[in-house]
């Protein structure tokens, strides 16, 4: 049985279809990435699952419970960071720390779990002011401390390091990389650098359906992208020679001997462009394969 299970989730808001019978499956230790243009339904179907709010038809169950009817349940095994984070702002960063962890009647050594938290979080230099007082970064610390407290097997984070600056980003993703470790986790972002660096299966949402459902390199061969190779010679060469070779559907200057090549038939073709070099004594540089980034791939499968 897979840790959680949707099957034909659908969600209408009056004349709007959020969710379209949506239907996957995530299973222990899963990192997924949730990605979608804004309005694609990413924050509906985390605030189902999460019990938030009720699905129109269909259901989703938590290690096979139903989000709705055992909505108690579920939330003991699950952690959520919603979008906009709410917290009391009047409350000292420690203070509201203990009071979420009140409501998990499980964790008999607060003290600890909170100190333990607040380390993990990066909060120790703000845990005795008011959340008031916090930067935007540390305000979404808080929001994660919340959500990571009680130690949940599931984390289901929106949006996670929306208003971090540059260092901060960097430590919160190391952070949901080691818990990805452990721990079942759906990350909705629109960051594709952190999809990359995180996630090892990536979920698209475009107007509320599945547009795809599949590893970040595998997804590479859905959209039917062409293999690229970056290489630079010692030598300048002329476009015409690079384009009478067999292998090479099209060359693209970059810089005086740098070239980005375009491989015929989708071939990997670094031992043909190694033999030309050699055939007519040029020198080779650098030879890479080009992947192409998950914002590619994404406008792909959501464009208009």
């Amino acid at each position: 049985m897979s840790t959680i299970e949707i099957k034909n989730i659908t969600k209408i808001y009056g004349a709007q279809k959020a969710l379209n019978k949506v239907s996957l499956s995530i299973d222990k230790g899963e990192v997924v990435g949730l990605l979608g243009p804004n309005g694609a339904g990413k924050s509906t179907l985390m605030r189902i699952l999460t019990s938030f709010i009720p699905p129109s038809s269909g259901s989703a169950s938590i290690k096979g419970f139903d989000v709705q009817e055992d909505s108690l349940k579920t939330r003991q095994y699950m952690g959520y960071l919603p979008e906009n984070n709410p917290l009391y702002l009047d409350m000292y960063v420690r203070e509201y720390l203990k009071f979420v962890l009140r409501i998990y009647k499980h964790i008999k050594n607060t003290d600890q779990a909170v100190r333990n938290i607040i380390q993990l979080t990066g909060l120790g230099p703000e845990q005795k002011k008011k959340i008031g007082a916090l930067s935007k970064g540390y305000r979404q610390r808080v929001g994660l401390a919340q959500a990571l407290i009680h130690d949940p097997e599931i984390l289901i984070l929106d949006e996670p390091t929306s208003g971090l600056d540059p260092n901060q980003l960097v430590e919160i993703r190391q952070i949901i990389a080691e818990l990805g470790k452990q721990k079942t986790v759906i990350l909705s972002t629109h960051i594709m650098q952190e999809v990359e660096a995180i996630c090892g299966r990536v979920i698209i949402i475009d107007k509320g359906k599945i547009v795809a459902d599949d590893t970040t390199a595998n997804l590479s061969k859905l959209t039917g992208s062409t293999l690229r190779f970056k290489v630079e010679f010692k030598e300048t060469l002329d476009k015409a020679i690079l384009k009478k070779l067999p292998f090479i559907k099209n060359a693209v200057r970059l810089k005086s001997g740098e070239w980005l090549l375009e491989a015929r038939d989708n071939k990997d073709i670094r031992q043909d462009i190694f033999q030309f070099a050699v055939d007519n004594k040029f020198h080779v540089l650098s030879l890479s394969q080009s992947e192409q980034k998950m914002e590619d791939i994404f406008r792909k499968l959501t464009k208009k």
